[in-house]
């Protein structure tokens, strides 16, 4: 168990059957070999409250990572844009710790930052002024207090208008800002970075004043599976994991 996983961006949904399938699979067969499990965000398409836990998708998957967390392996959650109002309720009956973004940690005695990578997206000024607004305290008071089914049908409207949106801007907006992403390195000395968003699995290497470091973007669970394996050995690879259950195989864009 000398090796943590990392993934994020599964969207899980009701609608995507096979990658639900894939998600649990991996829950059974791959993650129980691991000593953590980080999830950076957006494990679920939206999150409307935890009061929307106890029956279908939202509930298995709760059953399922507490199933992980009691064989041994440590589960970690970190909030995404789909899914940052999840709280301690499904903390509680996925047996997984939430961790605040960005969180800087010791990974086998290398300093790593992880981040869900919205707040990079800093040339998307229209995002990160939604984000501001939704993260409020007062804007998700308001919005729990909502019955269930109206909290559905806005979001839904919301994801709607999302789409939209997103497909009237230019590509470079929708990634990071390069200067946002050595500004923060600078600010926490020098980590790796570890994040998720973009959908654009790559090992970014980066040269800043003096010293080397990476920047790891995780793979989304759109058409396949993937995951980021770190190890004891210091070892750090990109997994895919192809359509039929159990099977991974190394992607491309990882070792260090």
């Amino acid at each position: 168990m000398s090796h943590t996983l990392f993934i994020s961006d599964l969207h899980l949904c009701q609608s995507r059957p096979a990658i639900n399938e894939l998600f649990f699979d991996f829950l059974k067969n791959t993650a129980p070999q691991a000593q953590a499990l980080y999830i950076l965000g957006d494990l679920f398409e939206y999150w409307i409250g935890d009061d929307d836990i106890d029956a279908g998708l939202n509930g298995q998957a709760a059953k399922a990572l507490a199933v992980l967390a009691d064989s041994g392996t440590k589960i970690y959650f970190m909030h995404g844009n789909r899914d940052f109002l999840i709280g301690e309720r499904f903390a509680e009956l996925a047996r997984l710790t939430i961790l605040s973004d960005p969180t800087l940690i010791e990974l086998y005695g290398r300093r790593t930052l992880l981040m869900h990578g919205d707040t990079l997206c800093a040339d998307d000024i229209d995002y990160q002024r939604f984000r501001t607004q939704v993260r409020a305290e007062n804007w998700q008071k308001v919005f729990l207090a909502k019955p269930l089914e109206v909290r559905r049908a806005e979001v839904e409207a919301m994801r709607a208008g999302s789409e939209t949106a997103k497909q009237a801007k230019p590509i470079g907006i929708k990634d990071v800002a390069e200067d946002e992403v050595r500004a923060l390195l600078r600010r926490y000395d020098g980590p790796a970075l570890i994040h998720g968003h973009t959908h654009r699995r790559a090992r970014h290497d980066l040269d800043m004043n003096g010293y080397h470091t990476q920047r790891w973007v995780l793979p989304d669970w759109y058409e396949t599976g993937g995951y980021l394996k770190t190890t004891l050995e210091g070892d750090w690879q990109f997994f895919e994991i192809s359509a039929v259950p159990g099977r991974a195989q190394p992607a491309g864009n990882g070792g260090f």
